[in-house]
């Protein structure tokens, strides 16, 4: 009797290579991250068409300031050519290219109102003030509206329910910066106990940033304000989200049989209630960044805090086309990636996720 013939070595690694290229494209992280890639470009695609439609030209615009400073009108317009690494001649896909490329390499030219700053220098002076009080304000909505909406599940018909339930409705449904406007009217104009001259800024004049205690203490008493404006909103979505996910996770099976077994109360409510409740309420994060770091232009105008959002004013207020650009990719950029890292968190804390992505 004769051994079967050995498939030929050739082709085993095709096999291979096919199989692991098959199972990286099924992957739900890949296919998540390919997904925020796609968000990524759509967003700059149609950022790109705005700037293109709307009126008055960078060069001339960067030209016309040349020029009032004394430089002829030839001169100007090459010097701006070159701030600005426009060409207006060129056809609008050839432009369209140039952005892409400048995108990848974070190269989108020069400010307009800064010629010697590039555009990614100037957003990224302003935009870790404003992530760090948009961050610090989730954090302190998580930590305050997912614990008190875990209390008001338990106490359901109590006094506590009823009060927590109106509050987080009232967070909910008045814009922040009308609650905010009315903490600095109550506590600046009528009470006189909040310093808010001496709150408005990013730093007090004299304090030099570094990895210090005083620089980051004085960091943080400038950011207050907008923290709590940036908490208000997101602390009533999360209490009442949190309320509705514990008070069904309560009725499920598996919580009556923990208590039939006997396990302590704090064991049923960390290891049964509240991971199965944070499931439906994980996803919000990134929906609330999204809303904050959207509406941190009113709240920055407001509280003079210069952030993205009060340099995005700016650069509108001054046609800086090019930083307009710039800061309106950077934020839905670091939106997506916030919202890339959450889904890939919830896929940790409960793997069905992922298997019925995969399934899909």
């Amino acid at each position: 009797m004769t051994a079967p013939a050995a498939p030929p070595p050739g082709d085993a690694p095709p096999r291979t290579a096919a199989r692991v290229v098959r199972r990286v494209w099924t992957s739900y992280v890949f296919r998540r991250i390919l997904q925020s890639v796609f968000v990524i470009w759509l967003v700059a695609t149609i950022t790109f068409m705005l700037m293109q439609l709307m009126p008055g030209d960078p060069i001339e615009i960067m030209a016309g300031r040349l020029n009032s400073s004394g430089m002829s009108h030839d001169q100007a317009m090459a010097t701006a050519a070159n701030i600005v690494a426009y060409d207006p001649n060129a056809s609008a896909w050839s432009q369209y290219l140039e952005f892409l490329k400048g995108l990848v390499t974070l190269d989108l030219g020069n400010s307009l109102t800064s010629p010697s700053t590039s555009v990614f220098e100037h957003v990224m002076e302003y935009l870790p003030w404003t992530l760090f009080a948009v961050g610090a304000g989730i954090v302190l909505a998580a930590v305050i509206g997912l614990s008190v909406g875990m209390a008001t599940a338990y106490r359901r018909g109590s006094v506590l329910d009823h009060t927590m339930t109106s509050v987080g409705s009232f967070l909910t449904g008045v814009p922040n910066y009308i609650l905010i406007a009315a903490v600095v009217v109550l506590g600046y104009t009528v009470l006189g106990i909040l310093p808010f001259l001496d709150m408005r800024g990013r730093v007090t004049a004299g304090i030099e940033p570094g990895l210090d205690p005083v620089f980051f203490g004085d960091a943080l008493f400038h950011a207050i304000l907008p923290i709590t404006a940036f908490a208000f909103t997101s602390t009533g979505a999360f209490m009442l989200n949190m309320k509705a996910a514990t008070t069904e996770v309560l009725t499920e099976d598996y919580v009556t049989v923990a208590r039939a077994r006997g396990l302590k109360p704090g064991r049923i409510s960390r290891n049964y209630v509240g991971r199965n409740a944070l499931l439906p309420v994980v996803p919000q994060i990134a929906l609330q960044l999204g809303m904050l770091v959207g509406g941190s232009i009113v709240i920055e105008q407001i509280l003079n805090y210069p952030g993205v959002g009060q340099m995005l004013m700016q650069a509108i207020g001054n046609r800086d086309y090019p930083v307009v650009q710039a800061a309106v990719i950077i934020l839905a950029t670091s939106v997506v990636i916030t919202s890339l890292i959450v889904d890939l968190l919830l896929v940790k804390i409960d793997p069905r996720i992922k298997s019925e992505n995969q399934e899909a």
